[in-house]
């Protein structure tokens, strides 16, 4: 198979346009590609915008002191075990 050469990018957005219209078929040779874990490599976050009432934001920041953790890292420990949890719950 004759793989084509992947041109240089200037910025991330010529590169996102480029493979949105390319196929990485025609330029990897997904056969002799092997497999690579990045446990290190960190999920791309969205910021949203969320209104809770005062008193759970008190709790919360509350249970956070205690663990010696910033509040709104204990409420994505919190999110990301229920969610965990109703995933595996409904199988």
């Amino acid at each position: 198979m004759q793989v084509k050469k992947i041109p240089d990018f200037a910025t991330e957005d010529e590169e996102r346009v480029f493979w949105s219209k390319h196929d990485s078929a025609d330029y990897v040779d997904w056969e002799k590609a092997e497999k690579v874990l990045l446990p290190k490599l960190k999920p791309s976050t969205k910021k949203i915008s969320l209104r809770l009432p005062q008193t759970m934001i008190d709790e919360l920041k509350l249970l956070a002191n205690k663990r010696d953790v910033p509040y709104q890292s204990l409420l994505k420990i919190f999110l990301s075990e229920k969610i965990a949890q109703e995933l595996h719950s409904h199988h």
